[in-house]
Parts: C-alpha cells; sequence; structure tokens
C-alpha cells in the first residue's frame, strides 16, 4: 500500500510539473522571446531609399532604418536587419525569420488577413512612370502596353485587379524594376515616387516622368498573427513617438517634408 501511495504521489507531482511546462509554453509569445534573447530582428528592403539604402560606407540607413533602430532602443534590445525584399516581406514573418517588418508596409485588407498592422507611421504614394514620349494619364491607357511592376508590392497587386489589357513584367525587387527601365527592358512601370528623382537624375537620357499616381497609403509594422501583446507593444511605441515628435523628425530628416495629418493624428 505504502509503495502505491508513494509512486501516485510522483504521479501526480510529474502531472503538476508537466501542466506548468505546458502553461508556461502556452503564455510565452514573441515580446517574451526577443526579451529572452535581447534581440529584435526586423526585416528592412534596402533597395527603396529614403526609406531602406546604403550610405557611401556601405552602412544601412534610411527612414526605416532609422525607426527600427529606435524602437529596439526603446525596447533595450539590440537591433538586427534581416535584409528582405517587397516579396518576402511577410514570407520573413511568417517562418519566423524575423519578428517585425518595418519595410513600406502598406496596410491593404489582402495583407490583413495574414498578418496583423501597428498604428500606422509614416504615408507611401505609388505611381506609374515612364519615357515622356509614351502619352498614359490613366489605368486605361495602359491597354496593350508593357509595364514593369515589383513583385509582391501593392503597386503588382493593383495591377493585377485593374489592368486587364497590359502585359505586366514582374522584377523582384525595386532596384531590379529600375533597371529594368534604365536599361530600355519597359518604357512604363510602377513604383514609389519618391524613387523617381533619383532614377531621372541618373539617368537623364531616358526622359523618366511620373504619368499618374495609383494610390496613396498608410504604412505600418508588421507582426506575425496572433501575437498580440507585441502588436500592442508595438502600436503604443508608434503612438508616443508620434506625439512625441521622434518620428515626424526622421521622416522629415530623409524626406524632406513633415509627415502628413493623416499620420499624425494616429498618436491622437
Amino acid at each position: 500500500m505504502k509503495v502505491m501511495k508513494v509512486t501516485g504521489l510522483i504521479a501526480a507531482a510529474m502531472i503538476s510539473v508537466f501542466a506548468l511546462l505546458i502553461a508556461q509554453n502556452a503564455t510565452a509569445d514573441a515580446l517574451d522571446d526577443i526579451k529572452a534573447a535581447k534581440k529584435i530582428r526586423i526585416a528592412i528592403d534596402l533597395g527603396l531609399p529614403p526609406y531602406g539604402m546604403t550610405d557611401d560606407k556601405m552602412q544601412p540607413t534610411g527612414s526605416d532604418v532609422e525607426t527600427a533602430r529606435l524602437l529596439a532602443k526603446d525596447l533595450g534590445v539590440e537591433f538586427e536587419l534581416v535584409p528582405t525584399t517587397g516579396a518576402t516581406r511577410i514570407p520573413a514573418l511568417q517562418t519566423g525569420k524575423a519578428d517585425l517588418v518595418i519595410s513600406t508596409l502598406s496596410v491593404t485588407p489582402e495583407r490583413a488577413k495574414v498578418i496583423d498592422f501597428s498604428v500606422p507611421y509614416a504615408p507611401l504614394r505609388t505611381v506609374v512612370a515612364g519615357v515622356k514620349s509614351i502619352n498614359v494619364k490613366s489605368l486605361a491607357d495602359l491597354d496593350g502596353k508593357t509595364i514593369g511592376t515589383t513583385r509582391g508590392t501593392t503597386h503588382d497587386t493593383y495591377l493585377s485587379q485593374n489592368v486587364k489589357n497590359a502585359k505586366i513584367v514582374r522584377y523582384e525587387d525595386d532596384a531590379t524594376t529600375a533597371q529594368a527601365f534604365v536599361s530600355g527592358q519597359v518604357d512604363l512601370f510602377t513604383t514609389a515616387e519618391l524613387l523617381l528623382a533619383p532614377i531621372a537624375q541618373k539617368n537623364p537620357g531616358r526622359q523618366l516622368e511620373l504619368k499618374f499616381v495609383l494610390e496613396t497609403f498608410k504604412l505600418a509594422i508588421g507582426v506575425k498573427q496572433g501575437e498580440t501583446r507585441l502588436l500592442q507593444t508595438v502600436s503604443d511605441w508608434v503612438k508616443t513617438n508620434l506625439k512625441n515628435g521622434k518620428l515626424n523628425e526622421i521622416y522629415k530628416k530623409y524626406h524632406g517634408n513633415d509627415l502628413p495629418d493623416v499620420i499624425l493624428k494616429e498618436g491622437a
């Protein structure tokens, strides 16, 4: 009887231990993992200046990079940059390669089905651009034409949904899309508005001009679905730094103008 009683006590103790471990695992989340590792991995595309780029010493810089660094500093952890492209930003989250995405990630209904978004922190306008000799003023004018775009971006999705009679050529990142235009592979392409000036300055012979605006987006920080504590922490951080002006300082430093009211009011 004594042996059975001791055995029963051991079994009960083991069950309690297992239950505790299960409970701990159930409550552990990405925010706990970040704090335990003392490091946050943030995916950023360095091919979309001035949001993400490299300086003359080949070091990462840009408004998204500086935003990520500030976030890591305020969380008290090390910042690790995970290089990405437009097409690999969301997969980086879903596969656990990155804890967050701060990479010109526009808030869209389609993306909201697979990831979560923080409070918006910056804006982005996407445009159709091309050589001056081509008369294009609207989506209807793209019929029968070839247009380059970057795979996995909002402008790729927009073209796919709204352009029926044009040939869409997809490239893996913005730099490759721009190079396709520069080299004459395509005469029309979609991109972020702020990329047009540097492309035009470096390639005056192509006579680049903005044709029309596709969409204006709010940019937010991407978080893996289900990570509610991390999402709330990041959203609170964005609100705080919109209120105290730090995010506006970063944006103005790289873009030359203040954040628009549609973004600033997110911090209210």
